[in-house]
C-alpha cells in the first residue's frame, strides 16, 4: 500500500526509514515491539514500486519466476533473524508465527545433500575436502589472525593457489558465493560464524530453508504485520540527500530531501525524530534476459541507495567509502538464473540423479563447469500462487566471463536456453535437451554489485551504525559495520535493525546474542576432525 509522505504536525517522535529492504523493515517491527513507536509514527521511504529490496520473489506461472538469489539459514547463527520471525505471523496461519512455521517445514523436510558435487555427469565424494596439510594450518591461522593483521589482503594472498582445486573450496565458495579476489577479513569472519557447519559442509545437513521463497515467507507476513500497525509504506519516493545541523551534541539528520512523482520536495526531521538509512545494494542495476536474449550488464546508474551514500559520504568522511565497494564490477558481478517448468521431466531426472526429493539436497555444484555453475531445487510450490504441474529451481555462476564447456560464449553473454543446454550437459541430460528446452523458461539475471560487500576494504570504509557524533540517524543493511558479524547474510540486516533501534532510543535490552561456536571447544574438536578427513 501506498501512502503520501506527511508534513502535518505532530506530538511524537516519528521515524522515517530511507529504503525498504529487510533492514528498514525489521527496524520499523522492533521499533514497534521494542520502543513504543505507533505503526502511523513510522514511514519507510521506498524508491521502486514495492518493499523487500534484495528479498525479492516474482512472477508468474505464464511469464516465468524469479529469484535474484536464495538464502539458507541455520537455527545457531541466525539469532536476530529468528526473533523477529518470531513475532510476525504466517500469512498461512496466523495462530503461528513465521518461525514457528519454519521449523515445522524443516522438520518435515530435511536437508542432508547426496550430490554437493558433480563432475563429468557423476557424484563426488564430497566428504573428502582433499585439503593438504597446508591448505589446513592455513585455515587455522586465517580464524586466529587479528582482522587489523588481514588489513585489505584477498583470500588468495592467505592461501596456496591448490587450496582452490580442493572439494573444501568448491563447497565453500559456492555455498556463500566467495571468489579468491573477495576480502580475507570477510573470510575469517565467515570461517568462525560458520565453523559449526564444517563437519556438515558436504551434506549441509545444517541448513535451514523458508516453506516458499524468501519474499513470499519472510517480506510478505512482515508487510502484512507492519500495515496492520499502521506503518505507512511510501513507494515512489526516492531520497536524493539529507541536511544536517550541528550543536553541542552532535550533528543530527535537519531535513530529507526526496523525488516524489517527478517533485523535488523536502521533509523537517525534529529533533524527536529518527533516520535509518539503507546505504548500498547489492542487487543494483540487476538487468534480466529470457529464453533468447543474455542479460545485459548494466551498472552505470547505480541506483538510489548508492547515489545517496555517495552524497552523504561527501559530506562526511565518517559515513564511510562507497566507491570502495562499486570500483571493480568485474570482481563482484554474477548471473544467476530461474527457471520455470511445465513439465517434471527435469526434476524427476534431478531427483533419479541426486537421490534427493527437491527441498532437501540443497546447492549441487558442477565443478568442472568453467562457470562454476551451482543449481538448488526448492521444495514445490516455491512461490504462493505457483499453479499446479509448474516447477521451479534457481542457478548461478560465479565466473560469467569464462567460456562455456558446451555452448562456446561467456556466460554473460548467453540467452536463457543456452544456460539451459550448458547445464544440462554438465549433467549428463543431452538425450532429453529437446524435452527440457520445450517445458524451460529460463530468465538469467545479471548483479554488477551482488558480492560487492565482499570486496577487500579498510575499517572506515564501511560506516557505523551509529558513526561517530550522529544524535538521530543510522545507517542499516549490509553496508554498515558490525563487528564479527557477516554480511551476505539476512541475518546481518536485522541485527543492524535491532542494534540501531536500542541505540537511538537508549533502550536497556540486549540485542540477540551473536552465536560464537569457536568458543566451544566441542564445536572446535568437531570442526577439526572434519578438516582432516
Amino acid at each position: 500500500m501506498t501512502e503520501s509522505i506527511s508534513n502535518t504536525p505532530r506530538s511524537r517522535p516519528r521515524a522515517y526509514l530511507v529504503g525498504g529492504g529487510i533492514a528498514a523493515l525489521a527496524s520499523a517491527a522492533y521499533l514497534i515491539r521494542d520502543g513504543g513507536f505507533a505503526g502511523q509514527d513510522i514511514q519507510i521511504l521506498e524508491e521502486t514500486t514495492r518493499p523487500g529490496g534484495s528479498l525479492d520473489g516474482t512472477g508468474d506461472g505464464d511469464e516465468g519466476y524469479v529469484i535474484r538469489g536464495g538464502r539458507m539459514f541455520t537455527y545457531e547463527a541466525y539469532t536476530c533473524t529468528f526473533d523477529l520471525l518470531s513475532f510476525i505471523p504466517s500469512l498461512g496461519n496466523p495462530g503461528n508465527s513465521v518461525k514457528d512455521e519454519i521449523i515445522r517445514f524443516n522438520n518435515e523436510h530435511v536437508s542432508h545433500s547426496r550430490a554437493r558435487l558433480v563432475a563429468q555427469g557423476q557424484r563426488l565424494d564430497a566428504s573428502d575436502l582433499k585439503l593438504s596439510n597446508r591448505d589446513r594450518l592455513d585455515l587455522i591461522e586465517i580464524m586466529t589472525r587479528t582482522e587489523s593483521s588481514l588489513g585489505i589482503q584477498r583470500i588468495e594472498e592467505v592461501f596456496e593457489p591448490t587450496f582452490f582445486t580442493s572439494n573444501f573450496w568448491f563447497m565453500w565458495s559456492t555455498t556463500f558465493a566467495f571468489q579468491p579476489w573477495h576480502s580475507a577479513v570477510e573470510m575469517k569472519r565467515y570461517l568462525q560464524r560458520f565453523i559449526q557447519e564444517l563437519p556438515r559442509i558436504h551434506t549441509l545437513a545444517g541448513v535451514r530453508r523458508t516453506p516458499f521463497n524468501q519474499y513470499d515467507s519472510i517480506v510478505r507476513p512482515l508487510v502484512q504485520w507492519l500495515e496492520a500497525q499502521g506503518v505507512q509504506m511510501v513507494t515512489g519516493a526516492r531520497v536524493v540527500d539529507l541536511d544536517f545541523r550541528y550543536g553541542p551534541r552532535g550533528k543530527a539528520a535537519e531535513t530529507i530531501h526526496y523525488v516524489e512523482e517527478g517533485a523535488r520536495r523536502q521533509l523537517p526531521i525534529r529533533d524527536e525524530d529518527l533516520v535509518f538509512i539503507t546505504n548500498g545494494s547489492m542487487t543494483a542495476a540487476s538487468s534480466f534476459g529470457s529464453m533468447t536474449s543474455p542479460a545485459r550488464l548494466e551498472g552505470v546508474d547505480r541506483g538510489p541507495s548508492w547515489t545517496l551514500w555517495e552524497t552523504l559520504a561527501a559530506k562526511n568522511a565518517d559515513f564511510g567509502h562507497p566507491e570502495v565497494f562499486t570500483r571493480n564490477i568485474d570482481e563482484s558481478k554474477w548471473l544467476s538464473f530461474t527457471v520455470t517448468l511445465d513439465n517434471p521431466v527435469f526434476f524427476d531426472l534431478m531427483e533419479a540423479f541426486t537421490g534427493n526429493t527437491a527441498g532437501t539436497g540443497g546447492l549441487v555444484t558442477l565443478v568442472d563447469s568453467s562457470w562454476l555453475m551451482s543449481i538448488v531445487l526448492a521444495h514445490q510450490p516455491h512461490f504462493l500462487d505457483q499453479p499446479e504441474g509448474i516447477q521451479v529451481f534457481w542457478g548461478y555462476g560465479l565466473f560469467v566471463d569464462q567460456e562455456g564447456d558446451f555452448v562456446k560464449k561467456k556466460m554473460s553473454d548467453c540467452t536463457g536456453e543456452e544456460l539451459l543446454i550448458e547445464l544440462l550437459g554438465h549433467l549428463g541430460f543431452m538425450a532429453q535437451k529437446t524435452e527440457v528446452l520445450a517445458a524451460a523458461n529460463c530468465i538469467p539475471c545479471m548483479m554488477p554489485y551482488i558480492t560487492s560487500q565482499f570486496m577487500p576494504r579498510a575499517k572506515g570504509d564501511r560506516p557505523e551504525i551509529r558513526p561517530v557524533g550522529t544524535v538521530n540517524l543510522a545507517f542499516i543493511g549490509q553496508y554498515c559495520e558490525m563487528p564479527d558479524d557477516v554480511v551476505f547474510t539476512v541475518e546481518y540486516s536485522v541485527r543492524s535493525a535491532q542494534i540501531s533501534v536500542y541505540s537511538l532510543l537508549g533502550l536497556e535490552k540486549a540485542v540477540s546474542p551473536l552465536y560464537k561456536g569457536q568458543t566451544d571447544p566441542l564445536v572446535v574438536f568437531a570442526a577439526a576432525k572434519a578438516l582432516v578427513r
